[in-house]
């Protein structure tokens, strides 16, 4: 048997232990078959950060030597199976300064598969997802976006979900008898891997032709070696800033050129500007400085560097003016002033379109209360 292996691409600290869970089980299962394997977070993703995108990798082998040969690597050229906890980053991943927008599946090998938890269809992931020279398959387990955080996690199985549809992409990596004996050993629950069973037999795939999807070149940079390299730094000193887009008016501040941070968030605040009492507090408070000051001095999220982290949405006085709306809803990073004052009514409509249904949906993200995943929960199983 060749070496086998997985990525699962999540959000720093909201979803840390779910990758953590998976690809640990991964390797358990595999000792069950008989065969050896390895779990191991990215280097360079410690320590995390809020919503980053990082990755955790499982690695099985017929052998120890075998084994060995392919850690010898700081990351894998290719995969068998790429994880994605969040459809949002079907759009591509940047970790760091100088990155570059890495697409979702960049590492998936010809022939491999990506699986997805969404509740969007294949078609509507493509549009984000960049296309590959070589065929691969889309895999999508239904499933809203699993958040916890550092010190909470949210067991809504999501992550058993994943072993069995990983179990059933790729059963040279570990068996499904293998899988599930070692869940009820790791957990005791016959729930579990009841969901484990379930998600194998639900597995279904769609076939990913050669240049299909996002034709767009994801934006990359030229990473400096060791001599060009300034001293001491990674990221360069932001600029001073100056008029909107390089106007007298309005207000513009500087920066990063090669850290464009968009790929952290998973909503994004939109905006009533006719509501908008220009209070300042969302600019003040936002902790990315993604606010631009317009000429009529109103405020624009500037969707580049925009981590949508909500601040905004919470500190806004005005009921609605700000909403925090889910990323896989956008296909752009346009900005919303210019919308507005191209066409106010076409835009109102278009806002009103997305607050309604961002209010209809149960938000997954943040911990409200303790207790609060567990009445979730409990709540989809009635």
């Amino acid at each position: 048997m060749a070496t086998r292996s997985v990525e699962v691409v999540y959000r720093g600290i909201f979803q840390r232990t779910m990758a953590r869970n998976i690809v640990r089980n991964i390797v358990f299962a595999a000792r069950k078959d008989g065969k050896i394997g390895t779990a191991f977070g990215r280097y360079s993703d410690s320590p995390e950060r809020n919503g980053i995108p990082a990755k955790q990798f499982a690695v099985v082998a017929d052998t120890a030597l075998e084994l060995e040969e392919s850690l010898a690597v700081y990351e894998a050229s290719n995969v068998d199976v790429t994880i994605n906890v969040d459809d949002a980053m079907c759009k591509g991943i940047e970790s760091w300064a100088w990155y570059g927008l890495q697409p979702i599946n960049e590492l998936t090998r010809s022939g491999g598969t990506l699986i997805v938890t969404s509740r969007q269809d294949a078609d509507s992931l493509l549009e984000d997802i960049h296309q590959k020279d070589a065929p691969y398959n889309l895999s999508i387990i239904p499933s809203t976006v699993s958040f916890s955080g550092l010190w909470v996690y949210k067991d809504d199985h999501t992550d058993m979900r994943v072993l069995g549809a990983l179990c059933k992409a790729c059963p040279e990596l570990v068996s499904i008898n293998a899988m599930l004996e070692s869940i009820k050993e790791q957990t005791g629950s016959e729930t579990k891997v009841a969901s484990v069973q379930r998600a194998f037999e639900r597995f279904t795939s769609r076939l990913v032709e050669p240049g299909e999807g996002n034709t767009e070149t994801p934006f990359s940079f030229d990473m400096p070696g060791w001599k060009p390299m300034e001293e001491g730094v990674v990221i360069r000193g932001l600029p001073e800033g100056g008029g909107f887009r390089g106007g007298e008016e309005g207000y513009q501040p500087g920066r990063s050129e090669v850290f464009k941070k968009w790929s952290t968030r998973s909503m994004r605040p939109v905006i009533n500007f006719d509501t908008c009492i220009k209070c300042t507090l969302g600019w003040l408070q936002c902790p990315d400085e993604s606010f631009d000051i317009t000429p009529d001095g109103r405020y624009d999220a500037n969707m580049e560097a925009c981590c949508g982290c909500g601040v905004c949405e919470a500190v806004c006085p005005v009921p609605d003016c700000v909403t925090m709306v889910g990323e896989p809803e956008f296909n752009d990073n346009n900005s919303q002033w210019d919308a507005w004052t191209a066409d106010k009514d076409t835009y109102n409509k278009w806002m009103t379109v997305l607050v309604d249904k961002a209010k209809s949906e149960t938000r997954s993200h943040g911990f409200h209360h303790i207790g609060g995943y567990d009445e979730e929960i409990k709540a989809e199983e009635n």
